[in-house]
């Protein structure tokens, strides 16, 4: 007899469906097999782009843990192929609530050779031939690598005081440079410096050390005497194996736009100058792997034939042999021009020029032009010199490199974020009032543009941008293909990461499972997404999404009348992480390690976190609605800020600074005491709340915040950010309709809700800001039933039927939308209850493409040119970039909560 006989297809499904209940959220299956075993999972690593680099700078990676398998003490190590232990250090990154270790990170050396394959396994680490030491001293942290010792300032203007090589100074004193205009156009420019105001250790080697730095730009002169400005924080990072520091520079723009034009902000490093001119040699990288390279003095194309191993020393930037040198040209020598100075600027994102000229007072000569240099200088000779490149060198023009006085005992090598030569960084609003002081006008604004525009709440006072570069201390000259590779290295830098399916293992980051194309359905589904991913990451290119405020950052919608995105109308313009693309982008690349998607989204998530969001003043901890500039918009709220967007970038690459930003966030709650989201709301009754007191949301507030108060929680292990959470989710839980009521007043001090929450008030905005996928986390994490009861309820009812509705509720239906992003709420209840019609239900909501993007036949891209276009473009029909984020949510998600009802809905 078949045993399944007696057995419907409902039942089935519901059987298969509760099976995988535990099977795919953090924790579970494979995870809790692992942790009964306590066996170690297998770690593969892998490089994102397919094969080693010529050149890694030095890695670091997270690797993930499943809970009670891994706890501390336990000594790890990489290996490559072969089983060989190689040099690495480790460190904790989170915990599990039990105390078992979450995240790990993982530093390897600097070097060439890099293994093709890597694995973290238990046991010991080898140690670097070379170790990273760092001394603390009074005036200084000193870091030593081989022969080569970096000294840092603890104090004072010098960042590092200077780098030796075997005993010999070839990098002096490195300063925080920058300049600000009185006025756009024909203002009087005023010089700053860095000044430290605080060093710290963070790590000590072996493998890796590193020093923060924070400090401030002070004026000079008599217009900047006395002033203070630019906030400054700088992280230095040394690897074993290499000669050179990561720099990872962050800046918040503190000044008035109406009157601070910054003209020019970088790092400028002095190198002392040896030997004669002729032996000293400059490098600038062009585009691709290309170096225009050229001597102080040069010794070829003179009338007089110098000698070809004359020629061929100063080409290979080794030092000329005298003796081979023809007396005819070593007499006239002093007859030829030194070259001192030379620029390269790129101002936009599509070209750049190099010129130089023989010293101050003496005309420019052009030299070359290109398109978009890998932004690398070099200034040295034989006995000694410094490399300086800053990573997204045209992709945020205007950008530079300059040399100075390469011709004297001590040159200048300097690295502009904005150059000198271009117009002043102009922060002010790009409109006016239009009559819209009060919020009746206001909301006519926002009724025809989409922008929530109020006078004094567009200013960019307090947003931020971190800039990554790399100064290399070279012992001498190096060759073209060393300064190609170094160039190379900065400007992509080789990234590893654990394999996705040894990710997936671990049971973190929510509701996300491994591509699956097994079925035809769930191919079209694969594909649409690679497809929409691939998009957005040539859309960068295409559209020429650069420049130093707008890098990384995504358009909101597209105008298919212009054929351009809707750069210049309100809320349509910069999409300012609206409904959660950076979410989208991420969970796409756990599941793939694609390194095209891996980069766009590492680019995003650095714009962001600090574009994107305020960092000091009165909107401190909030983020700014999308618009026309990342900052126009009067609507700053956390769910812009939202800690759920750096989470997955700061785990998968132990980044300090992503970390600093979500710490930053724990206490961003406060600052909606005085900022109040729903002032301008028609008709709204303004309750005055007690003290302390405010009104919240649910999703785009409380679980904004709750995601900073979890990713604490976990990296610190410290209570206090769990009872936080606790707090709220049992307060909500005690609400009469929970969810349902969508907001209720939450006291600051206690973070629990209050009131009776007998009113139902659903938005479609407040499930889609991370609601679910950090619900999903916490929900694991901590037992509250009566939580779990009304997020489920919540995940139930939004996209019910009115008929349903009315049903069972007393109250109105109330308007709905984004019917198809919410589908994996949907399916989220489904796969929790085991419920088959709720399944089916899900994929016919997202099948049905309901004020969503819809699942299309085949790839809907458009290729378009001719003269209606601006150049060569692509279009996909009825793109957004809310439709699309909320679908390739919900496809991945919907793919791993309920896979086996696809099939039932489709047919």
């Amino acid at each position: 007899m078949d045993i399944r006989a007696g057995i419907s297809r409902r039942d089935s499904l519901k059987a298969g469906l509760m099976a995988s209940a535990t099977a795919l959220l953090p924790g579970a299956a494979q995870a809790a097999t692992s942790a009964r075993s306590g066996a170690m999972p297998e770690t593969p690593v892998r490089w994102i782009d397919d094969a080693a680099p010529p050149l890694s700078l030095g890695q670091t990676f997270g690797v993930p843990w499943p809970r009670g398998v891994l706890r501390a003490g336990k000594p790890l190590s990489v290996q490559g192929a072969d089983g060989v232990a190689l040099p690495s250090q480790h460190w904790t990154l989170a915990t599990w609530p039990d105390g078992s270790i979450k995240w790990t990170a993982h530093a390897l050396p600097a070097g060439t050779g890099q293994p093709g394959a890597l694995k973290v396994v238990q046991g010991k680490s080898a140690a670097p031939q070379a170790p990273v030491l760092v001394r603390e001293l009074a005036d200084r942290i000193e870091i030593q690598v081989g022969t080569l010792r970096w000294s840092i300032g603890r104090s004072g203007n010098a960042i590092i005081q200077s780098a030796q090589q075997g005993g010999r100074t070839v990098v002096g004193p490195l300063t925080l440079v920058a300049s600000i205009d009185s006025a756009p156009e024909g203002g009087t420019r005023t010089p700053f410096t860095g000044r430290i105001t605080s060093a710290t250790v963070e790590q000590k080697g072996p493998v890796r050390a590193v020093v923060k730095l924070t400090g401030i730009h002070e004026g000079e002169g008599h217009e900047g005497q006395g002033r203070q400005i630019l906030p400054f924080t700088l992280r230095l990072y040394a690897h074993a194996g290499g000669d050179h520091l990561r720099i990872v520079h962050s800046f918040i723009f503190d000044g008035d736009p109406a009157k601070d034009f910054i003209s020019g902000i970088g790092l400028t490093a002095a190198v002392p100058m040896a030997g004669a001119t002729h032996d000293r040699h400059v490098r600038l990288a062009t585009a691709d792997d290309g170096l225009f390279s050229e001597a102080v003095r040069p010794l070829t194309g003179l009338r007089r034939d110098p000698g070809k191993a004359v020629r061929a020393a100063q080409i290979a930037g080794k030092a000329v042999p005298m003796d081979a040198m023809a007396p005819g040209v070593a007499k006239l020598l002093d007859r030829i021009p030194t070259w001192g100075d030379f620029d390269l600027t790129q101002l936009s994102a599509d070209g750049f020029a190099i010129a130089k000229r023989t010293q101050d007072g003496h005309a420019w000569v052009d030299s070359v032009a290109g398109s978009r240099s890998q932004g690398l200088g070099y200034i040295g000779s034989p006995q000694g010199g410094a490399a300086i490149a800053t990573r997204y060198f045209w992709q945020r023009h205007p950008s530079q490199i300059s040399i100075r006085d390469a011709e004297s005992d001590m040159a200048t090598l300097t690295a502009w974020l904005w150059s000198p030569d271009a117009k002043p960084m102009d922060m002010r609003s790009y409109r006016g009032v239009l009559g819209m002081e009060f919020y009746d006008a206001q909301n006519e604004g926002l009724d025809i543009t989409y922008e929530d525009y109020e006078p004094g709440w567009d200013a960019a006072t307090g947003v931020a941008r971190t800039s990554e570069l790399t100064l290399w201390a070279c012992a001498a000259t190096p060759s073209a293909d060393a300064l190609a590779a170094m160039a190379q290295a900065n400007a992509v830098p080789p990234q590893l990461m654990v394999t996705p399916d040894r990710i997936h293992e671990a049971g973190v980051f929510g509701i996300w499972s491994l591509p699956d194309r097994s079925t035809p359905m769930k191919a079209r589904i694969e594909d649409q997404n690679s497809n929409l991913v691939d998009f957005y990451v040539g859309e960068v290119d295409r559209r020429r999404w650069y420049g130093f405020w707008n890098h990384g950052d995504i358009m909101h919608t597209y105008d298919f009348d212009r054929h351009v995105w809707r750069y210049d109308i309100g809320g349509f313009a910069w999409d300012n992480s609206e409904l959660s693309p950076d979410l989208w982008f991420w969970t796409s690349v756990l599941r793939t390690g694609n390194a095209a998607a891996f980069r766009f989204a590492e680019a995003l998530t650095r714009h962001t976190g600090e574009v994107d969001v305020y960092h000091l003043g009165r909107f401190k901890g909030l983020g700014t609605r999308h618009g026309v500039q990342h900052w126009s918009d009067s609507s700053k709220q956390p769910r812009v800020s939202n800690a759920m967007y750096r989470r997955i970038f700061y785990y998968l690459t132990a980044d300090e600074r992503a970390g600093d930003l979500m710490r930053d966030l724990v206490t961003s709650d406060l600052a909606l005491e005085h900022v109040e989201i729903g002032r301008k709301v028609p008709g709204a009754q303004r309750t005055p709340l007690s003290a302390g007191v405010i009104d919240l949301s649910f999703g785009t507030m409380w679980c904004s915040v709750a995601s900073a108060w979890l990713t604490e929680w976990e990296r610190t292990g410290d209570k206090k950010w769990r009872e936080r959470l606790l707090n709220g989710m049992d307060s909500i839980g005690r609400l009469k309709y929970g969810w349902l009521a969508g907001s209720a007043p939450y006291d600051l001090k206690t973070g629990r809700f209050m009131g009776a929450g007998d009113k139902i008030s659903i938005s479609h905005l407040n499930a889609v800001f991370g609601a679910l996928e950090v619900n999903a986390e916490l929900l694991d994490l901590l037992d509250v039933p009566r939580y779990r009861t009304a997020w489920l309820d919540y995940c139930r009812w939004f996209n019910a039927s009115p008929q349903e509705w009315k049903a069972k509720f007393d109250q109105p239906f109330g308007r709905r939308n984004l019917k198809e992003g919410h589908s994996r709420l949907t399916a989220y209840v489904a796969r929790e209850t085991g419920d088959r019609e709720l399944a089916i239900r899900a994929w016919k909501e997202f099948l049905g493409g309901d004020a969503g993007l819809g699942l299309s036949t085949g790839d809907p891209r458009v290729a378009l040119k001719g003269p209606a276009y601006v150049r060569p473009i692509v279009e996909w029909p009825d793109v957004s970039t809310n439709a699309a984020s909320q679908w390739g949510l919900a496809a991945i998600e919907n793919l791993a909560l309920i896979p086996d009802a696809l099939a039932d809905a489709a047919n």
